[in-house]
């Protein structure tokens, strides 16, 4: 069967494709040797080559990146290879270059800050609040240089009663996270609020101490909240990661801990007429539940005095059915002989002496006659 035939168009717009949907492909870095650079009209363009291949690669805007390199030095690129249909070309477009050292050191951070990222040691659930109330700040950096300076003005500056105390360490070069380690370690069996880790801007070779793996850790395992203050707003560190919080500049870290004496007042009024007002809230409802008591035990009284006054009503009642008096005033007479109460015949003799007693005086009697009825 004859294969239909395609154009070189199509095959070349094929290809295009290809590189244009492969996304792994984009923003890739390739290391190698420059050669045969040219410069034109503010473009280079140079072969990046290595023992067993070449590539070919334009960069385009070089002399608005500085670009100061030269044959035979090894870079790091950083770019997208295109495909270019007319020239029937691949080459690699280049937006950024590097020494190769500093390529180096980048995979590195890369690779080390992806692994404490899979440990969980950036998870927020890990990061310390910052303490609301700071007396005292403990700062690791350099002795020397405007760092602590800058530390020290602002935190003087919002609030005079704040102490700082500085753990002098290296902040570049080989061993300066061993130092920064053993700061930290020092303050966390102090009495430090805070820690800051500061040092002022640099290359990325400057502020390689601050990625190190070992610090990290440490940092992590802190139990003083730590403050990162390194290098300038747009510098990060994998210690910017792993710490409580990351601070753009070493003064912003101060004015991030450290709240105005004013503000303080400010806090401490607001929060005494919170309790004031909680306590006053408390008063009127205690007041209105005693309102409700003191109704409940009116009525609770009253309801009570009402059941005593039907009780004695009804014992009025009763005691006024064998009152006496009244019992004469319905025309019966008592009668007495020696003090003694006569209620039957049987108790009166012939000749005996009484006294009938009416209801308006009494009377002396002597039985002369009595009669028993059955």
């Amino acid at each position: 069967m004859e294969q239909k035939a395609i154009s070189v168009s199509q095959l070349s717009g094929y290809i295009k494709g290809i590189f244009d949907a492969e996304e792994l492909l984009h923003n890739i870095s390739v290391y190698g040797e420059i050669s045969g650079l040219n410069i034109l009209r503010g473009n280079a363009y140079f072969t990046l080559k290595d023992d067993c291949a070449i590539l070919s690669c334009v960069f385009f805007g070089a002399d608005e990146s500085n670009f100061n390199l030269k044959n035979g030095d090894s870079i790091v690129a950083t770019g997208t290879p295109k495909y270019y249909v007319k020239g029937g070309k691949l080459n690699f477009n280049v937006v950024k270059v590097e020494p190769y050292g500093v390529g180096e050191l980048y995979r590195k951070f890369i690779e080390t800050k992806d692994k404490l990222e899979r440990e969980g040691l950036f998870d927020g659930e890990h990061k310390k609040p910052l303490p609301i109330t700071v007396k005292k700040i403990g700062v690791v950096s350099s002795d020397k240089g405007a760092v602590i300076r800058d530390i020290i003005n602002v935190t003087t500056r919002r609030d005079k009663s704040v102490d700082i105390v500085l753990f002098p360490s290296r902040v570049q070069g080989e061993g300066a996270d061993i130092d920064v380690i053993r700061g930290v370690r020092y303050f966390n069996y102090t009495d430090v609020d805070v820690i800051i880790i500061a040092r002022g801007g640099g290359s990325f070779e400057d502020l390689m101490p601050f990625n190190s793996e070992a610090l990290a850790r440490e940092v992590f395992q802190s139990e003083k909240p730590i403050v990162s203050a390194v290098g300038h707003e747009t510098d990060y560190t994998i210690v910017d990661f792993v710490a409580d919080l990351r601070a753009p500049t070493p003064s912003a870290a101060a004015e991030l801990i450290v709240k105005e004496s004013k503000t303080k007042v400010e806090n401490i009024c607001q929060t005494w007429q919170k309790i004031a007002n909680l306590v006053l809230q408390k008063i009127n409802v205690n007041l209105g539940e005693l309102v409700n008591l003191k109704r409940e035990l009116n009525l609770n009284i009253k309801q009570l005095i009402n059941g005593f006054e039907y009780d004695l009503g009804l014992k009025s009642q009763a005691l006024e059915k064998l009152n006496p008096n009244k019992l004469l005033k319905m025309g019966y007479a008592k009668l007495e002989s020696e003090n003694k109460n006569i209620s039957s015949v049987d108790q009166i003799s012939l000749d005996q002496n009484l006294h009938i007693y009416l209801k308006d005086g009494s009377i002396k009697a002597c039985v002369k006659e009595k009669q028993k009825w059955n």
